[in-house]
């Protein structure tokens, strides 16, 4: 894996966020809208989360895996890379480039287990297939950096060493994979967010820190007023929501 951000695959492969927020034509025929598009990625990404915690895989795959199907649908349609396929085989491959494999089989098994609607009863088989359709959508660029790698260092430069403190930071950048943040910012910028979000939150003032770093800081509050939207409107979203969206993929 490269060792600097700068010079890797992924910063190579950052978009901007109208890049992002595309729906295929083959999706548009279907009726899928781009707040459609957005609830299920959300979707996938919690049904990845609840995968990983089954196949017991560290919180750095599921990023990582989240980060892979969310590239894909930069590329591809969701009318052609069914989600409720590809999620699963993003953990798949996101396991094996963050060196703890999970195989297929018992991937396969939890899937089952966990779901009885037949849309989400993989086989083995297409796991493996899609593994490779995968692959080459994401050009087999399987490098990703994430906020995780820089978050300790910047916590001990600031001086926060609140437990209650660092556990909502941590988990403000859980919920980042919940958006397309990772394929839009550098991920120490997201990390920042976190943490000026955290720190208001919490009432610590941490202003001096923040302006002596050479970051556009109006980068990172945009990102949070961006996460904070997120909360106040996915909170919204209702259960038949969710259904009629997905319910737009079927053949």
């Amino acid at each position: 894996m490269a060792a600097n951000f700068w010079t890797s695959s992924h910063y190579k492969q950052l978009f901007d966020q109208e890049e992002v927020d595309v729906v295929h034509p083959l999706d548009k025929e279907k009726g899928i809208t781009l707040e459609d598009f957005k609830i299920i990625k959300t979707q996938m990404t919690i049904y990845i989360g609840i995968l990983a915690q089954q196949v017991k895989v560290r919180q750095r795959v599921v990023a990582t895996a989240v980060a892979y199907m969310r590239r894909v649908y930069t590329r591809k349609s969701m009318s052609e890379y069914d989600p409720r396929l590809a999620a699963p085989t993003c953990l798949y491959l996101a396991s094996k480039a963050e060196e703890s494999t999970v195989q297929a089989r018992v991937l396969s098994f939890y899937i089952k287990k966990l779901y009885s609607d037949d849309k989400y009863r993989y086989e083995i088989k297409e796991i493996l297939e899609m593994e490779m359709k995968i692959l080459e959508a994401l050009n087999f660029y399987l490098v990703v950096f994430h906020p995780y790698r820089s978050l300790p260092q910047f916590l001990q430069d600031a001086g926060i060493n609140d437990i209650n403190l660092t556990q909502l930071t941590w988990g403000l950048v859980n919920d980042t994979y919940k958006m397309d943040l990772i394929l839009v910012h550098p991920p120490h910028i997201i990390a920042l967010a976190c943490m000026y979000i955290a720190s208001v939150y919490r009432e610590k003032d941490s202003t001096a820190w923040f302006e002596e770093l050479s970051v556009d800081m109006n980068v990172v509050k945009n990102i949070s007023m961006e996460m904070l939207f997120f909360y106040e409107s996915h909170r919204l979203i209702t259960e038949e929501r969710i259904n009629a969206a997905f319910n737009k993929l079927k053949p």
